[in-house]
């Protein structure tokens, strides 16, 4: 960061080496990350909003269909397409909500889990690779780095689902 020019007062068209840097490393690491699982998913006929997809379902086993969609920030179109494909492929199953009929709770098949840990298990390796690479001193400063970049729907989110989640359809 340009540490000339005080955070508050930082303007778009300040473009310091080290803000561009960052820019940069973000874009490398995305497209690093996720080529681990789009070759699996290309495998599928699947594509990198289903592994999002799946990765929520996953994480949390019930998640509504519209919770879904506010996490994933895309079009009821495009969701209902996704999770169309998800659930003709075998991979989710929808259920109707306790308190509300007209609810639709999502929830990983097992075919769906196994889909799920195989994607998690290539981007694993990556990260944890990384992980030990840096220690704990600068994964910690990632993790701060990573929640400033994000809003505070995000964060909140992230806060709320920080417990692994062991449940098994």
């Amino acid at each position: 960061m340009n540490d000339s020019v005080p955070p508050a007062t930082r303007t778009p068209e300040d473009t310091s080496p080290a803000t561009r840097q960052a820019q940069d490393l973000l874009f490398f690491a995305y497209r690093d990350f996720t080529h681990a699982a789009d070759v699996i998913l290309e495998e599928l006929g699947l594509g990198r909003a289903h592994h999002r997809a799946l990765h929520f379902i996953g994480r949390h086993p019930g998640i509504a269909v519209s919770e879904l969609l506010s996490i994933l920030r895309i079009t009821k179109q495009s969701l209902a397409r996704v999770l169309n494909e998800l659930v003709d492929n075998g991979y989710v199953s929808q259920s109707p909500g306790l308190d509300d009929r007209r609810q639709r709770l999502l929830r990983l098949t097992q075919d769906g889990a196994t889909l799920e840990k195989r994607l998690f298990s290539r981007q694993h390796a990556r990260i944890a690779a990384a992980f030990d690479a840096a220690g704990p001193a600068a994964v910690n400063g990632f993790r701060q780095v990573m929640r400033g970049i994000m809003d505070e729907t995000a964060r909140a989110w992230v806060d709320r689902g920080s417990r692994p989640s062991d449940e098994i359809p």
